[in-house]
């Protein structure tokens, strides 16, 4: 449901919201692909499992996730006892929507002598549904630890799939998902950037299909293109992500020049994300008025969801190589790898 922002014209939004952030004890989330004024008023701003995971180890009484519907999902996985509100529950996901639940347990059930790795940007109840959740910068690492003989599913993002395939060579079975934003991004002008601008490296999210990662310095998550923007000597990069990370490039070095690859009509607003979009200063503001729209999970579907996340926290957090897939325990959830941080 969208929220009806028209009576809200004339108010001190930052002010108000900050007010009703004091008063609700809340903290504020903002993804990396939020829009720069939501960026800036956040406590908190970064990759989703990061985002989460700093959420759970506040005393904030109230999450506002300015992200996406999954997003918020995983912070009330992760922070069952709070309040998790999402600006616009609109603010869906292709990835999430691509893979409905039913389907993904019929899937399942087809092939079951697969365990199922599921890429974090799904809803609660796929993951609830799955062996190991991963996030693009520890699936390596959980990947390793698998035995090369075990059959695998690998959903909702067949190029995120596909990718760790072609890296680590192992064969997997693809849900065929894809984010909207990353296959929008045009080899040929790419390639005109990179004529433009030779020498720039590229930085791409491995959401972006084999034709544009091909052609990349680095493939990484989120955290992993914003800390490589910010620490190669390069004056210019390409980002093949979406635009609103540049926000962040940036803020942290203004010295450099930081450009968003396009889609195929040359114009790189069709590279931002439509549901990232729908959260703004004004639905903000009404979600932490009106404690709505509430983030609401059956406490059956939040406890085989978080098995799955707590795998994953196991595995890549502080037990590589030693991650046991059937029954991981996380005795110390404060004590985890950075390197999981990123989706």
């Amino acid at each position: 449901m969208t929220v009806q922002t028209q009576s809200l014209k004339g108010l001190d939004l930052l002010g108000e919201i900050e007010r009703l952030k004091r008063e609700r004890n809340a903290v504020i989330l903002a993804h990396y692909y939020q829009k720069p004024e939501i960026q800036d008023l956040a406590d908190f701003v970064g990759d989703s499992l990061d985002l989460s995971r700093k959420a759970a180890a506040t005393d904030a009484d109230v999450i506002a996730f300015c992200g996406v519907r999954f997003m918020a999902e995983t912070a009330k996985i992760l922070s069952p006892e709070k309040i998790v509100i999402l600006p616009d529950m609109d603010a869906g996901c292709s990835l999430e929507d691509s893979c409905p639940p039913d389907q993904f347990a019929a899937f399942r059930k087809a092939h079951p002598d697969h365990i199922a790795l599921t890429y974090i940007n799904c809803s609660a109840a796929v993951k609830a549904l799955s062996d190991i959740i991963v996030t693009s910068s520890s699936a390596q690492v959980i990947l390793d630890q698998i035995p090369k003989d075990q059959k695998i599913i690998f959903g909702p993002d067949r190029h995120l799939g596909g990718y760790l395939s072609r890296t680590l060579g192992r064969e997997m079975l693809l849900w065929p998902g894809v984010c909207i934003v990353h296959q929008a991004f045009s080899e040929t002008e790419l390639l005109k950037l990179k004529a433009e601008h030779p020498g720039a490296p590229v930085a791409a999210h491995p959401e972006c299909p084999p034709h544009i990662v091909d052609h990349a310095d680095l493939v990484g998550s989120t955290k992993a293109i914003l800390d490589f923007a910010l620490t190669s000597p390069a004056q210019t990069i390409l980002v093949a992500t979406e635009p609103h990370i540049i926000h962040q490039m940036q803020k942290a070095a203004p010295h450099k020049t930081f450009i968003g690859v396009p889609g195929g009509d040359g114009n790189c607003n069709c590279n931002m994300c439509p549901y990232m979009a729908l959260n703004t200063l004004e639905k903000l503001y009404v979600a932490l008025r009106d404690l709505e729209p509430r983030i609401e999970l059956s406490p059956e579907i939040m406890d085989r969801a978080r098995v799955p996340l707590e795998r994953m926290l196991e595995m890549a957090g502080r037990t590589v190589g030693e991650g046991d897939v059937g029954k991981p325990i996380v005795a110390e959830p404060t004590r985890i790898d950075p390197r999981i941080s990123g989706d």
